[in-house]
């Protein structure tokens, strides 16, 4: 039934441990998601990856948040990357493709090979205090300029990006991971902004993650997008035309279970059309969704040819970019990554100071 093929899970700890790889053999999940909480090194993050793809069959999506600027798992380890809004003031195209870049080749070293970014919500008034430095402009053209370098950067050191938080949490005033936002905006203005980035990337994103605010204009309810059919099916799917895969953002998150508990949040983002589910931390939460899953595909027929027709679509990624993996990486490497960081680091600095000086 391939169920653990639509999730993907994270957990404490920085090395495999028996409950751990007990989880892994048992879901068999389509990847795993790390955490600064996982992270120490890049020599010990990549065994620890290496060491979760021992329990499980088949490739594993190795999944990181990693945008730049507030966030940035790798921080403690390699040194800060620039954020969002400090690679666009520059304005230079060239430079948007080298974050990605520079990012890509920093996940792939460490061993991963899906990063979801970039964000593609549009920098609001509204949503200022919440997004800050991840949003990078209120006009959707800049945002797709953006992203579209950002993930050809990505591209090219063989790592998958995501745009996220799909509809949009540009107007959103509270934060997903504690509060279910309800953004009071009708779809034609939504459509004429918020959605062009996933309207112009359809064909570019290899994942696009479903956020967990409420759009009651659209969806004529309170119900989170990431439980939505009318979002993920009828407008990402069917309208948009989006092709790829659709994972939600993380179902123990305040925003969705607020909304419903982690059994039925789980079921309730695959029934909506939904490929994958993250469950980013708990052990518990993570079992009961499985086994919920697991018992609603052998009750439910429709949700069954559901899960087949998503377990098919991520197999099928699997198949086609999971294959290449990157060698251990080494002292000299992560001396190597750090050096290049900083000083992408420093040409974003330098050309601030130089925009300041001209402006004065």
């Amino acid at each position: 039934m391939h169920i653990g093929q639509l999730l993907i899970i994270g957990f404490d700890g920085t090395e495999m441990a028996p409950r751990l790889a007990s989880l892994l053999s048992r879901v068999q999940p389509a990847g795993v998601i790390l955490f600064a909480r996982n992270i120490t090194g890049a020599e010990q993050t990549h065994a620890l990856l290496r060491a979760c793809q021992k329990h499980v069959a088949t490739p594993l999506f190795t999944c990181v948040d990693l945008e730049g600027g507030k966030v940035d798992r790798f921080r403690n380890v390699l040194g800060p990357t620039p954020s969002p809004v400090e690679v666009f003031a520059t304005g230079n195209r060239k430079v948007f493709r080298k974050h990605g870049r520079v990012i890509g080749e920093n996940c792939r070293a460490l061993g991963f090979n899906v990063d979801f970014a970039p964000a593609l919500d549009l920098a609001f008034e509204a949503s200022r205090s919440v997004m800050s430095s991840r949003s990078v402009s209120a006009d959707p053209k800049q945002v797709v300029a953006y992203a579209h370098e950002f993930l050809r950067g990505l591209g090219e050191a063989g790592v998958l990006g995501c745009g996220k938080h799909f509809p949009g949490l540009g107007e959103a005033n509270l934060d997903t991971h504690h509060e279910l936002p309800i953004v009071e905006k009708p779809f034609r203005k939504m459509w004429e902004a918020d959605l062009v980035p996933y309207r112009t990337l359809r064909r570019e994103l290899p994942f696009v993650m479903v956020s967990h605010a409420a759009f009651p204009a659209v969806t004529k309810d309170r119900t989170p997008a990431s439980l939505s059919k009318k979002w993920i099916t009828d407008i990402l799917r069917k309208k948009i035309g989006y092709r790829g895969l659709i994972c939600s953002d993380d179902l123990e998150m305040g925003g969705v279970l607020a909304a419903a508990p982690i059994e039925e949040a789980a079921i309730g983002h695959i029934r909506a059309g939904g490929d994958l589910g993250l469950i980013c931390h708990q052990e518990d939460f993570i079992v009961r969704a499985y086994e919920a899953m697991v018992r609603e595909a052998e009750r439910d027929r429709a949700f069954a040819r559901r899960v087949q027709e998503s377990a098919r679509r991520v197999l099928a990624c699997k198949k086609k970019w999971t294959q290449r993996r990157a060698p251990s990486p080494t002292p000299a490497t992560t001396e190597k990554l750090m050096r290049q960081l900083w000083e992408f680091g420093e040409e974003i600095r330098m050309a601030a100071l130089d925009r300041r000086e001209r402006s004065s």
